[in-house]
């Protein structure tokens, strides 16, 4: 369904557009040090800037779990909003979002100024159980109202949500930006209209938070890729000995059906044939780390698999060279560590050397592909994580949801 977007706005020259973003950046000692997110929110900023629009903007950061703080304030983010955007940012640093600080912020503004509210989470439950009175008070702000903010679109919160009943009610318009509907677009297609072969490639620690996906995808795709932590998972319902390595009891029958599924459907669903193992978790993380590769159905019982084995990477190169649409959610192993990122490596070069159309699910994945230098081979590398996974699982979003049809 094609949604409105902010050239649909119209003549806005004057008026008040509030922008849900997604600033959730990560800071250290108060440093952002990723600035990504802010950077895919800058196309939607500027075409309202050059079209005299006031530019309202807000977003949440962290999980606010004490309360509203400093350290989870948005001011790091505003400084660095000025320096991309090559203008000032009126940041309103009251705790209270949309209070008088806000209202008269607001009433200042001229056309084409920015301003940048509080973390919107600092308003707690009224926020993130889409309360009536802050979705009202974020509307009053507000001639229209924008949704950019992808990797925020599967809750329903006020700021992303809850705020749309209020912007219609007065007859405003609610649109999505630059970013979101290049989300949709590219994970939108990627699952209803794929260009065949389609192949999707799901990794990471479990099989849990990927259980719809699993279930929906082989519906949809010719071959479906099983890698990182979630493989054991299906080697024990198989009946191997998976030694020490990360399982989940209670998903053994369902790993089983989906072998069956994939059967039943005449799908192809690879697992890996070698695996990397080592004694122990690498502690830390990124340490030196002893390892060696063993068929996977003999990982020894006082062993753990932590990576993908060449024989597997090798495999899964060949399934994909020849795909047109690839979907990669979640790493091969445990890619933070140098020794064990070897099978996410393999994974990210074949696919930035395939032709075909290439869209990273967010979260580790995109992380790892940013980390080892392949994001500019990708064709779309999404920015929401959970929001990309219940998409792919063919949930509707909230966010995308409660946006105006064209």
């Amino acid at each position: 369904m094609l949604k409105k977007n902010v050239e649909d706005l119209g003549n806005i020259q004057g008026k008040r557009v509030l922008v849900r973003c997604d600033f959730n950046v990560p800071l250290k000692s108060g440093v952002i040090t990723d600035d990504t997110r802010i950077v895919a929110a800058l196309p939607t900023i500027n075409y309202l800037i050059d079209n005299g629009a006031k530019v309202i903007l807000c977003s949440h950061l962290g999980k606010v779990k004490e309360g509203p703080n400093e350290k989870e304030s948005l001011a790091a983010v505003a400084v660095r909003l000025a320096e991309k955007l090559g203008k000032p940012v009126n940041f309103v640093a009251d705790y209270n979002v949309t209070g008088e600080a806000a209202t008269a912020a607001v009433a200042a503004m001229n056309d084409g100024d920015v301003v940048l509210l509080q973390n919107t989470r600092f308003r707690g439950k009224e926020e993130t159980k889409n309360g009536e009175e802050f979705s009202k008070e974020l509307a009053e702000l507000a001639d229209h109202y924008v949704c950019d903010a992808f990797g925020s679109s599967h809750r329903a919160h006020a700021s992303v949500e809850g705020v749309t009943k209020f912007i219609s009610a007065k007859g405003g318009i609610n649109a999505v930006g630059y970013l979101m509907e290049k989300e949709i677009n590219f994970l939108g297609n990627a699952v209803e209209n794929p260009v065949r072969p389609f192949v999707a490639i799901l990794g990471g620690s479990k099989v849990s938070t990927k259980i719809s996906v699993i279930n929906n995808l082989l519906e949809k795709v010719d071959t479906l890729i099983i890698g990182g932590g979630m493989a054991y998972t299906f080697f024990k319902a198989m009946g191997y000995e998976v030694g020490q390595s990360l399982v989940e009891d209670e998903f053994l029958d369902y790993s089983k059906e989906m072998i069956e599924k994939a059967e039943k459907l005449g799908k192809k669903l690879l697992l890996p044939i070698d695996t990397t193992i080592a004694k122990n978790f690498p502690d830390p993380i990124d340490g030196p780390i002893e390892v060696s590769v063993v068929d996977s159905d003999k990982i020894p019982a006082d062993m753990q698999g932590l990576d993908i084995g060449p024989k597997t990477a090798q495999l899964y190169a060949d399934a994909v060279k020849d795909a047109k649409t690839v979907v990669w959610n979640g790493p091969m192993g445990v890619f933070e560590n140098p020794t064990l990122a070897a099978g996410t490596i393999a994974v990210a070069k074949a696919l930035a050397d395939i032709e075909g159309t290439t869209i990273i699910g967010g979260g580790d994945s995109a992380a790892a592909v940013n980390q080892l230098g392949f994001a500019d081979k990708m064709s779309h590398i999404s920015t929401g994580g959970g929001a990309s996974l219940e998409y792919l699982e063919g949930k509707v979003l909230p966010g995308v949801a409660a946006a105006d049809d064209k």
